[in-house]
Parts: C-alpha cells; structure tokens; sequence
C-alpha cells in the first residue's frame, strides 16, 4: 500500500503546534478553513477518552480553483486535510494527506496540481521544528 501521508514528529508540543501549522501553510499559499477537535468530539458522541486531536482542513485556492477547473468532482477531496496531535512522548505530530497518492491516484490529468499543493505541504511541515 502506498502511503498517503506527509508526515514530521516535531519538538513542539500540540498548543505550540496548534499555533504554528496555521502560520506554516500560510507561508505556502494556504488557509485554515475547517477545524474538528477530535477529542472533543468523541468524548461528547460516545463519552470515549481519546488524546489531543485537531484535524485542520488547508485550502491553497489558486490551487483549490485549478484542480476544480480541471475536474469539478475533486471537490470531494478538498479540503486537505492536516491532522495535529499529542504522541506519545508529549510531542506533537504533524500529518498532511499526501494529494499524489489521493487527487493524482484517482485522475491522472491532476498530477501537475498535486505535485504543486504537496510541494506546499511539504515546505510548510518542513518548517516545523
């Protein structure tokens, strides 16, 4: 199975992280649409203890714009989805989807686009410490 994510382990922990992913994709053209506390979320649903979790849905709209140009139903998969959480040793982790095993996989014709919003997520990872 190939893998579908970009990931980076930093030194931050997940309140810091929290701050600075949004800041990180920004640099990169990107924007924090969506935000689902986890943790939160299942505690509230099922009543289940689950660790510090925030999925944020990213949105580069130049690029968001192409790829719904391109193909209108790849809206399905937008936006990308970056997930924060609280590892085990107290860290957090940061993961992005990775659009060449997703968007690229499915509709070939978008592989340039892919490559362009996974470039970003990569910088934007990157520059986590």
């Amino acid at each position: 199975m190939a893998d579908f994510r970009i990931q980076k382990k930093t030194k931050l922990t997940f309140d810091e992280a929290l701050a600075r992913v949004p800041e990180a994709l920004k640099a990169e053209g990107f924007g924090v649409l969506t935000q689902i506390d986890v943790q939160a979320t299942l505690k509230e649903k099922i009543g289940a203890d689950f660790r510090r979790y925030r999925i944020l849905g990213a949105c580069n709209p130049k690029l968001a714009y192409r790829a719904l140009s391109a193909e209108l139903e790849v809206g399905v998969m937008l936006p990308c989805n970056v997930v924060v959480y609280e590892g085990d040793d107290g860290k957090a982790v940061v993961t992005a989807i990775d659009p060449m095993a997703t968007i690229a996989s499915t509709h070939p014709g978008l592989n340039v686009i892919a490559g362009e919003v996974k470039f970003g997520l990569q910088r934007a990872l990157a520059a986590l410490q």
